[in-house]
Order: C-alpha cells, then sequence, then structure tokens
C-alpha cells in the first residue's frame, strides 16, 4: 500500500492495472492564513475582500487535480456529523471583493504572500493561481517564496499572510479548539473572539444534539465570515493498494483506513 498520494500523480497510478485507488473525503484542508493582528488584515473588510478574490473552483481543479472538495474558510467538512449545510459557499466575485476593499478605504490592496511547498505540495503554484484571480480584484499579491527548511519555525505563525494545511480532526470540538479559540496555541491567524470562545465551550457541554448542531453551526459562520483563515480546498485522502489487498475501504479521518488498515485487511493469494 502506498499513502498519501501526490494529486499530480494519482491518474498516472490509475492507469496501472495492478493497483486500485482509495478516496477518501475528510477534514485534509489548505489555507492561506491572514494574522488578524497585523495591518492591513485587522480590518475584516480586507479579510472579507481576500476571501472574495480567490477562484476555489480553479484552485481545486489544478491543485488538486478535483481531488476534494470547495472550502468555505472553515475547517470543519462536509464529512462531518456537524457541517452546516445552510452556509452559503462563498464564490469567487471580484466586484464583491472590490465592495469591501471601498469599504475599508482602499480602491487597490497590494500584500506579500509567504509561500512554500512546506506548506503543502503544490502552494507555490496555488499562490500565483490565487495571484492572478486577485488581479482582477484590484488586489496585487506579491508571492515571496521562503525555503522549505525552517518554514514552520520561522514563517507560521509568525508572517502576516502564508500559506498552511492542517489534517483532519476526529470531532468538530477539537477541530475548532484547536487553532480558533483565542487561547488555542496553534491560533495561526491571532484572531480573537471572546463571543466564539462562550460558545465554543457551551456546545462542548450541551447534551441535546439539534441545539449543539445549531451552536457548531454559528460558530462555523463567525470564523468563516469573520475569521483570518483563507480556506479554499479541502483534499481527499489518497491511497493506492494493491488488487490483492481485500478488506480495504475509505475512512474519513486520515491516510490508509484512518492509520489501522493493518488491522482490518487481507492478503488474498
Amino acid at each position: 500500500a502506498i499513502n498519501q498520494l501526490d494529486f499530480k500523480t494519482v491518474d498516472l497510478l490509475k492507469r496501472n492495472p495492478n493497483l486500485n485507488i482509495v478516496q477518501s473525503s475528510g477534514g485534509q484542508h489548505f489555507s492561506f492564513l491572514m494574522d488578524c493582528t497585523q495591518a492591513p488584515f485587522n480590518d475584516n473588510n480586507v479579510r472579507l475582500a481576500v476571501k472574495h478574490a480567490i477562484d476555489r473552483e480553479q484552485l481545486l481543479k489544478t491543485a488538486l487535480r478535483g481531488y476534494g472538495r470547495l472550502g468555505n474558510d472553515n475547517p470543519i467538512p462536509s464529512t462531518d456529523p456537524f457541517f452546516d449545510t445552510a452556509l452559503p459557499q462563498r464564490a469567487y466575485d471580484p466586484e464583491k471583493a472590490k465592495f469591501y476593499l471601498k469599504q475599508a478605504g482602499m480602491d487597490s490592496l497590494k500584500i506579500q504572500l509567504s509561500a512554500s511547498d512546506a506548506a503543502f505540495t503544490g502552494a507555490v503554484d496555488a499562490a500565483a493561481i490565487f495571484r492572478t484571480a486577485a488581479a482582477k480584484s484590484g488586489i496585487e499579491i506579491d508571492i515571496k517564496r521562503e525555503p522549505a527548511d525552517g518554514y514552520w519555525d520561522n514563517v507560521w505563525m509568525k508572517a502576516p499572510f502564508c500559506m498552511s494545511y492542517r489534517g483532519g480532526r476526529p470531532t468538530a470540538d477539537q477541530a475548532l479548539s484547536v487553532a480558533y479559540a483565542s487561547n488555542a496555541s496553534q491560533n495561526d491567524t491571532h484572531w480573537k473572539s471572546a463571543d466564539f470562545d462562550a460558545k465554543l465551550l457551551e456546545a462542548r457541554a450541551m447534551l441535546d444534539q439539534a441545539k449543539r448542531k445549531d451552536i457548531y453551526a454559528e460558530l462555523q459562520a463567525m470564523i468563516s465570515n469573520d475569521g483570518g483563515a483563507l480556506i479554499p480546498m479541502f483534499g481527499d485522502y489518497l491511497d493506492a493498494t494493491s488488487k490483492k489487498l481485500k478488506g480495504v475501504t475509505t475512512h474519513p479521518m486520515f491516510n490508509l483506513m484512518g492509520a489501522r488498515l493493518a488491522e482490518k485487511v487481507w492478503l488474498e493469494a
């Protein structure tokens, strides 16, 4: 078995008659992070302008070769039972991006994006696609190519605008707590909301599942509409297995059946 296939090589491996490709939807996502404490991203109008200036459909087709789903600027995947299906999907809308720039008192915007394939495979190419799309909104993106070595120590959580990746989490609470609670050690956009923090705790303690889902819907909307994470796409977990390997199934948590493939499969002679 081969895990964590490169999106660019999947179609090539599909040609191998001895292999099965296992494609699992889950919480793996790729993001552009805006530091909410640093100008110009301390203005939510700017953050909303940037979120409307990205062509998510194009990124999904090119960077992920279609192996994934659109992101809506929050970390809860459609496979999660608390995913909010009522939250409108944010679309590429240069005119709306221009509107939010004007709300911020700007006619145009120039920002630097720190990019490296350390963030995820194909990140630099994704940054270039974003730059082209954003130009139609009056947003000029200067791509600063960062070395892969030291990216997570020197760039992530330090640069005003950078790229990142997160694997899926087993629960909505964990996905929201690890990077979006105000005091979270991995709050990589430095976004803080006392209302969000209170509702997150309320959801964690709520036993009524319907009410709990309503709270999680509020939390997703808060991050999507006010947070600093631009999450344009979720990538599927991609594995390849021998056709002699039986019992292989998809899993929403991680590659190789949630990293438990060896416990559940068998070889057929």
